[in-house]
């Protein structure tokens, strides 16, 4: 052995390519996961990325990590990742196999998060026989949160919030997820396998190989639920919660194929990309009169000019915040590029926060959050306070006040603040203040026709007499900004 040289040696086994080769979730101890020793997400994730370097999709294949121990996928799978809401991600996972049809995406879900909350997606992307893989991580608890009693928590088994013990008369009967989803028509592929030892792992990790290749052979949904240690909060050891594992859930959940459609499926043809309809088409397809459709004036715009408008808008209730983004979403998409308008705001329909996203590019739109604007319309004081900061190095704050708060300067930003309201009221009504900073946001960025500016317009505001204001205030806040830059 001594004699032999290192190179004589080949490697038989070694971190999966899917993976990262660090885990940059801290600081330190970045050569291991954050999960608790003994958890099962560790083993699983190994096992997904090994399939998925064994099918060579890497550089297709897209995760969705929701809520819970299983947040932080994108911190160690090396592929694309979409981060969704508390139970969603069988729905988003369906509008990314959706919009993009040559992916390969894996919904990556806890019991606490698929079965309690997300019910209804799971429930549903199964019975439309979506082709999405999910895996499914059962260990019969809310562990992220502090061990609450979860839909399939075991009957007798104790938590935070069944300290007794799981009591069918009060609590239910644990969730069946598998054999739930295998009465319904759709599903290709659902297998429940265990870790809870060394010949139950090597069958888990056949298993999601499996359900991977059916999404890769296009054959539809498959779901591999996995019986999954969780020491710590079943306060138990690493091993004996594996052999809790085996020797209890298991009476529970028993393993096996509870739903294998595989072999009477056809294979989905090849995605292919769908040509958009001619603008003319767009009537007969949408069911929607003509004149309500986008008029078309891409024409007018320079091809080479690059675009990427990031603009957060924010106010009050009332504002007409809302009505000030959508005007630039919907010039955007009769201009001919990509659109997204997020809107948020509170229960109240006046005087409660309001704000919303918009973003205008000729790339796709990775996503509609505007974490860093290019622009930033703030239509009151508390709301150019709460997001002045994010505002990116060299962008612009277009803000309606007298002057502009001496705290909140900054030398790196550029900054229009005008009495909107009051210059609105003197031209006939103050509501159209919006209007006038919208122009000022037009002149500034010079990314959109005034074609499609009016078409938005007339599509979006039905009452001559406004149309006719606003159309007004729009002059006027582009003549705003153009004399605030003569005078800089």
């Amino acid at each position: 052995m001594s004699n032999q040289s290192v190179a004589e040696y080949e490697v038989a086994r070694s971190k999966a390519k899917s993976l990262y080769p660090r885990y940059e979730r801290k600081e330190e101890l970045q050569h291991q996961t954050h999960f608790c020793p003994g958890c099962g997400h560790g083993i699983v994730h190994k096992m997904v990325a090994q399939a998925i370097d064994e099918l060579g999709v890497q550089d297709r294949t897209i995760m969705v990590g929701p809520v819970g121990c299983s947040v932080f996928t994108y911190y160690y799978f090396d592929t694309g990742n979409v981060q969704s809401a508390h139970g969603r991600a069988p729905a988003v996972a369906t509008a990314i196999r959706r919009s993009r049809p040559e992916s390969i995406v894996i919904s990556y879900q806890g019991d606490g998060d698929l079965s309690a909350i997300g019910s209804a997606e799971i429930l549903h992307a199964a019975n439309r026989g979506e082709n999405i893989t999910v895996i499914f991580v059962n260990n019969a608890i809310y562990s992220m949160t502090g061990g609450q009693a979860a839909p399939t928590t075991l009957l007798g088994q104790k938590s935070t919030t069944t300290p007794n013990g799981r009591n069918a008369a009060t609590e239910g009967y644990p969730l069946h997820v598998s054999e739930l989803l295998s009465t319904l028509q759709a599903p290709a592929y659902i297998e429940r396998v265990g870790l809870g030892d060394n010949k139950q792992i090597a069958q888990a990790s056949r298993a999601i190989k499996r359900a991977l290749d059916n999404q890769v052979r296009g054959l539809g949904f498959s779901l591999i639920e996995v019986l999954s240690p969780c020491p710590t909060i079943w306060k138990m050891t690493p091993v004996d919660s594996q052999h809790w594992v085996r020797d209890v859930m298991e009476k529970t959940f028993p393993l096996g194929v509870f739903c294998d459609r595989t072999k009477e499926r056809l294979a989905a043809p090849a995605a292919q990309s769908v040509p958009a309809p001619a603008l003319d088409e767009l009537p007969g397809i949408l069911g929607v009169a003509e004149e309500d459709l986008p008029e078309g004036n891409a024409a007018a715009m320079a091809k080479e000019q690059e675009i990427d408008l990031e603009v957060r808008i924010a106010g009050f209730g009332g504002q007409g915040v809302l009505l000030l983004g959508e005007m630039l979403a919907e010039a955007g998409l009769d201009a001919g590029l990509e659109v997204s308008w997020l809107p948020s705001y509170g229960p109240e329909m006046r005087s409660g926060t309001s704000n919303c996203h918009v973003r205008l590019s000729r790339q796709t739109i990775d996503s509609p959050l505007v974490t860093a604007p290019t622009v930033l319309v703030a239509m009151n004081e508390p709301s150019l306070r709460k997001f002045d900061r994010s505002v990116r190095s060299g962008g612009w704050i277009i803000y309606d006040g007298d002057e502009f708060p001496a705290d909140c300067a900054r030398e790196d930003v550029h900054v229009l603040a005008l009495p909107f309201t009051r210059i609105a009221d003197a031209m006939g009504d103050k509501r159209a203040a919006n209007m006038v900073m919208l122009g000022a946001v037009l002149e500034r960025s010079g990314v959109l026709p005034q074609a499609s500016i009016d078409a938005a317009l007339r599509r979006l505001i039905k009452n001559p007499r406004w149309v006719e204001l606003d159309e007004r205030a729009l002059a006027r806040g582009r003549e705003l900004f153009k004399e605030a830059l003569a005078e800089a």
